[in-house]
């Protein structure tokens, strides 16, 4: 992946990152948002690499893949989907 690509691919993400940590703010229970949405995250994570048994597809369990499950959760998890699927 080309530099200026990596550096779009980022800076797309810190965007959505900041949004989400505005909207659990906004929320009347942040933490509890957080963790909820981090739970559902992993757990989609979890499941697209068991599914990837039959299918084929699954993602890598890195460092950038956890935060971004944990993060944004399960839009975190299908964008990565979306991702290896634009860059493979």
């Amino acid at each position: 992946m080309s530099l200026w690509l990596q550096i779009m691919v980022y800076t797309v993400f810190g965007i959505v990152a900041i949004a989400v940590f505005v909207a659990l703010i906004r929320s009347r229970r942040p933490i509890r948002t957080l963790a909820g949405s981090g739970a559902q995250g992993l757990c989609a994570l979890a499941a697209v690499n068991i599914a990837g048994i039959f299918t084929g597809i699954s993602l890598g369990l890195n460092l950038v893949s956890v935060i971004a499950c944990v993060v944004l959760g399960v839009p975190g998890v299908i964008a990565l989907l979306v991702l290896k699927t634009i860059f493979r």
